[in-house]
């Protein structure tokens, strides 16, 4: 290993990267969030604001500011080819690590909070409408900010530390502890991420099980969603498939770019060498959420969901989700008058007609 890469003292050729590659991941996740954060604000002046949108705002926002915390520092240092600590000193440093582990743990929060409202919107729908209210979203965030604030401000006194790894484009806590108080705060970031990631992932799938119960059960005994009462029936398994969708494709992402750090900080335990190179590749994974989450939101918009249910199903593109499994329809080129106005219409044997007025 070379000097320069115990040291750190600038940024290595071995370490290639250009402020183009951070240039364009930092303006896709900034536009992605406030393009996503535009969409939530106008379905909130449409409709009410339920407990689910306020989470995914919450979600949105965090991801949005984890992106400006972090990314210019790095576009910094590679642009002055300059690492964090002398553009910053330590307190950038600081910064930057406690910045990294703050939004990952707040993200994996706010999905494991979103994950759980549906399940108890689902699988427990009494519990949910009596002691659930949308301020409950209100309190959620703040909850999880203090919860992760209290966590990462450990390494400040004495339980772990951030230190700066090559090429010095970034800072993390130590996941290559020596001394045993930063062994365990390795051990518990790791542990706390695995256990919401699994939980989140319990969570989706029984709420999924409970979806296609709801479904089977009331199509067998009303025979289709045809009438008033059917179509409103199928209009909430609509839009709890719709949530369910957004939430297991985030839950999804966040897995393929988070379970490979927590991975590596349970390798790093029994790994001799440090390998900078191979945690670089962890991070990098790690910071791809914040970009890829607005993006789904956006992508998986009920507008666009409807679009391609339509498309799979070989049906016109619907005004509604409902009209695409529609089984009675009128003939072509009949339109029957509406009920309010049919007895207008009607005439009866005993009722003479006027010819004339």
């Amino acid at each position: 290993m070379s000097k320069s890469e115990e040291t750190c003292e600038y940024l290595d050729e071995a370490y290639p990267g250009t402020p183009a590659v951070s240039a364009s991941m930092f303006a896709a996740g900034v536009l992605g969030n406030i393009f996503a954060l535009f969409l939530l604000e106008i379905r909130r002046r449409r409709k009410n604001r339920s407990l689910f949108h306020v989470l995914v705002t919450t979600l949105v926002i965090t991801d949005l500011l984890g992106t400006l915390a972090v990314s210019p520092l790095v576009l910094a240092a590679y642009i002055k080819r300059q690492t964090l600590e002398e553009i910053g000193g330590r307190a950038l440093c600081n910064h930057f690590g406690f910045s990294m582990t703050f939004f990952s743990l707040a993200t994996m929060s706010i999905l494991l909070a979103m994950a759980v409202e549906r399940w108890l919107s689902i699988g427990h729908a009494y519990i949910y409408e009596k002691y659930t209210r949308k301020r409950c979203g209100y309190f959620a965030g703040p909850v999880i900010y203090l919860f992760c604030f209290a966590f990462c401000t450990l390494p400040f006194a004495g339980v772990g530390k951030y230190v700066m790894y090559c090429p010095g484009t970034w800072c993390f806590f130590d996941m290559h502890p020596s001394d045993r108080r930063g062994q365990i705060y390795a051990g518990v970031y790791a542990s706390v991420m695995l256990v919401m990631i699994v939980c989140t992932v319990l969570c989706n799938g029984s709420v999924s099980h409970h979806l296609l119960s709801m479904y089977r059960r009331r199509k067998n005994n009303h025979g289709s969603f045809r009438g008033p009462r059917g179509q409103k029936r199928y209009k909430s398994i609509t839009k709890e498939v719709e949530h369910l969708t957004l939430l297991i494709v985030m839950t999804v992402c966040f897995v393929v770019f988070s379970l490979p750090l927590v991975v590596q900080v349970y390798t790093n335990f029994t790994r001799v060498e440090k390998c900078d190179r191979q945690d670089l590749r962890m991070l990098r994974l790690l910071s791809f959420n914040s970009i890829v989450d607005p993006w789904v939101f956006i992508i998986l918009s009920p507008s666009v969901l409807r679009f391609l249910w339509a498309k799979l199903l070989r049906q016109p593109t619907p005004t509604s989700m409902e009209r695409v499994f529609q089984n009675a329809r009128p003939p072509a080129g009949i339109r029957p008058p509406p009920l309010a106005d049919a007895h207008k219409h009607a005439v009866s044997p005993q009722t003479p007609i006027a010819l004339c007025p």
